[in-house]
């Protein structure tokens, strides 16, 4: 098999998600390109609606965004299938004085949330469940106080919603994870002048009079699409592929890191910066694969890669004296 071609992946999902709610909590007219047209980030399009912002249709071309101030909806809050919007949202509303309900399809209601409304409740905000560790959830936000936490799991999530629940309710949030989990929050928080900051992997945020400002910005394409496509290089036979715009987070590529240490030829030109996350030009190339061992410190930069790494895996031979595909 030969392979060929330039392709461009869409748009990040996570910073989808994230830029989407920024802009809402903006005080004014945010402009968004690249942004993911997908169900999940539709959900949290139609629930920020729900709450005030006016959001124009998801288009992968340009999205505008427009927000005074969120408002008690007028209805509950349906999350479709999408964790993200559903966690996410929680702290956000957090920091809100007025009461929302919360649900989803039938699979995220079986999905737990309790390792973010454990923290929220410590915040401050009153949160009802109706059945159990999950959705249905009505929270209360208001007066919070701040909150130094150490959580039991390297979760991107429940580390976004306590940030949002800062930066909503105005108080300072400390977190320490026991791995690093992506950090596309804590970027767009420094993108935006926020008060963000890392030290001893400890992230802090302390609260200031800078609300948040409207902002126009692209987004990165979806490093986990861009693996399939890498893959799809990679177990070729000749040729190569140019992937362009890909985020090259830190804490998004471990994919990478590990199919170089297999032998995988993966090139990263053109690095540039986009709404403060890396962004680069992968070139990627046939390789023969030795087999790896990938470690638990790992897993948190390349969860959603797994599959694509066990596909590749099952094509590797077996490192002398060492691993096994």
């Amino acid at each position: 098999m030969k392979v060929r071609g330039v392709v461009r992946p869409p748009g990040d999902k996570s910073i989808s998600h994230r830029v989407l709610m920024l802009a809402a909590l903006a005080r004014g007219k945010s402009e968004i390109s690249g942004l993911l047209t997908g169900a999940d980030v539709k959900s949290t399009a139609r629930v920020l609606r729900q709450l005030g912002a006016d959001i124009s249709s998801i288009r992968d071309t340009s999205v505008r965004v427009s927000s005074a101030r969120l408002t008690a909806p007028g209805a509950r809050l349906h999350c479709g299938n999408s964790g993200t919007t559903a966690r996410l949202i929680l702290g956000i509303l957090a920091g809100q004085r007025f009461a929302a309900t919360l649900t989803g399809d039938a699979s995220l209601r079986r999905r737990p949330m309790r390792r973010v409304t454990e923290p929220l409740r410590t915040m401050g905000a009153e949160i009802k469940e109706q059945r159990g560790d999950g959705l249905p959830l009505e929270i209360h936000g208001g007066r919070l106080r701040g909150l130094v936490y150490t959580s039991p799991v390297a979760s991107a999530q429940v580390k976004s919603a306590l940030l949002l629940a800062g930066l909503t309710g105005g108080v300072p949030v400390t977190i320490r994870e026991p791995y690093r989990s992506r950090d596309h929050t804590e970027r767009l928080f420094a993108h935006l002048g926020l008060g963000i900051r890392e030290h001893d992997s400890v992230i802090s945020y302390q609260p200031s009079t800078i609300s948040v400002r409207p902002f126009d910005m692209s987004v990165a394409g979806d490093t986990s699409s861009a693996a399939f496509l890498v893959a799809v290089a990679v177990l070729a036979e000749q040729g190569e592929l140019l992937i362009e715009n890909v985020g090259v987070n830190p804490t998004r590529t471990g994919y990478l890191v590990v199919l170089e240490r297999m032998g995988a030829h993966v090139d990263r030109v053109n690095l540039r910066d986009a709404g403060g996350e890396p962004v680069a030009d992968v070139i990627a190339r046939p390789a023969s694969l030795a087999a790896t061992e990938v470690t638990a410190r790992e897993i948190p930069t390349l969860v959603d890669e797994v599959p694509v790494l066990a596909v590749l895996a099952s094509r590797a031979r077996r490192a002398p004296g060492g691993c096994s595909p």
